[in-house]
């Protein structure tokens, strides 16, 4: 392939002031008037010390999805590139604030000072980043496009307040027989906050500093193989199938809080991270790629739980990716889902770490219902 597509500039917003382990309930809320069990149990895992919240102390929203998926957009620009020089924008969220208009649609309405452009949307999970990534990617390939902004944005607060877990608050009683409960119940509390990061993807590297040729984005779904893991707006029946809100009564919407975010943890446990390798065999057997290859490996963790499991897995798997070649802010930026991948990619960038000619293998898992991404980019 002769022509070439780089990632050349980075931008990201987090809102408000970072908020640490013993801050959490001062903005999600209590439930049960309580500091929650759960909590202790999944902060002990997850290893994330602090995160952002698009919330104040009094559980009042400071910022929205859309803005600050506009924030870092704007952040892309200077006096050589302004808004209305963009030719395509692609915006990613597990959490929009509407269900219409598309979220992206509405990040472009934000940004008052562009110009009428191509517009797409993804809606899911922690993939949508990368598919956002990769619609620009392919779209500058293809002539369609001479430059892309790729956003990723969440305000998965909006799931995390205290409200949405009144309904389940009875359960907790039942924590020092049976903790997987919380696990279940709350564990999603613990681990997500909001933010938004931005990308800039043009048909030439950027004139200074290091730019990012992407050589190749991979995705794949498990979902013809394995029931759904990650929901909202819906509920499993009794053989695990997903039913939709629209086929449920308004008046049962609020009773089985069909609207809160749920997880299968037993799920998340036993596939995620076989499915993740098992993907690696299919990319390396594809692209005869060798895993010696790369120099930084950026795996998206929604805990530092999983981690060990991932190095284990990767060791039994004969990957050639030694831990001293992993790169995580999980522990200092927080779980943001789909813009996680951008954060981290950004945090490496700016660590002074990487050189020209490095490989950075980036990898995102989607628990949803088991969506995996792999992009390997290289530092020029």
């Amino acid at each position: 392939m002769s022509k070439a597509v780089y990632i050349t500039r980075f931008s990201t917003f987090l809102p408000n002031e970072p908020v640490e382990n013993d801050e959490m309930e001062q903005y999600i809320g209590f439930v049960n008037i309580k500091s929650s069990i759960a909590k202790r149990l999944v902060l002990n895992k997850n290893g994330i010390k602090r995160r952002y919240y698009a919330l104040d102390k009094n559980g009042q929203v400071t910022h929205t999805n859309v803005g600050m998926a506009a924030y870092a957009v704007k952040g892309l620009l200077d006096d050589s590139f302004g808004l209305e020089q963009i030719d395509l924008l692609a915006c990613g969220t597990a959490s929009p604030e509407q269900i219409i208009p598309s979220h992206g649609v509405m990040v472009h309405g934000q940004l008052k000072e562009s110009r009428p452009m191509e517009v797409v949307s993804f809606a899911g999970s922690c993939c949508t980043g990368i598919q956002a990534l990769n619609y620009c990617y392919l779209s500058i390939l293809a002539g369609n496009a001479r430059n892309a902004v790729s956003v990723a944005s969440e305000r998965l607060t909006a799931w995390m307040t205290s409200n949405y877990f009144e309904k389940e608050s009875e359960l907790l009683n039942q924590l020092s027989g049976n903790p997987i409960l919380a696990f279940e119940k709350e564990f999603l509390r613990w681990m997500l906050s909001d933010g938004a990061a931005a990308l800039l993807i043009q048909d030439k590297p950027a004139e200074t500093g290091f730019s990012f040729r992407i050589d190749w984005i991979e995705m794949t779904s498990y979902a013809n193989e394995i029931e759904t893991c990650m929901y909202a707006g819906a509920e499993k029946d009794g053989e695990g199938n997903l039913v939709g809100w629209a086929l449920f009564p308004e008046m049962e919407w609020l009773q089985k809080s069909l609207f809160s975010l749920k997880q299968d943890t037993r799920l998340l446990d036993k596939n995620i991270v076989p499915l993740g390798i098992r993907l690696m065999h299919e990319i390396i057997r594809k692209r005869n790629f060798d895993t010696g290859e790369v120099d930084w490996f950026l795996p998206h963790l929604s805990s530092m739980y999983f981690a060990d499991k991932i190095k284990e897995a990767i060791r039994e798997a004969g990957f050639k990716i030694p831990d001293e070649k992993w790169f995580v802010n999980l522990p200092t930026i927080g779980n943001v889902a789909s813009a996680s991948a951008f954060f981290a990619l950004e945090g490496l960038a700016l660590s002074g770490k990487i050189k020209r000619g490095d490989k950075i293998l980036l990898m995102v898992p989607e628990s949803a219902r088991f969506s995996y991404a792999y992009a390997l980019v290289t530092v020029v």
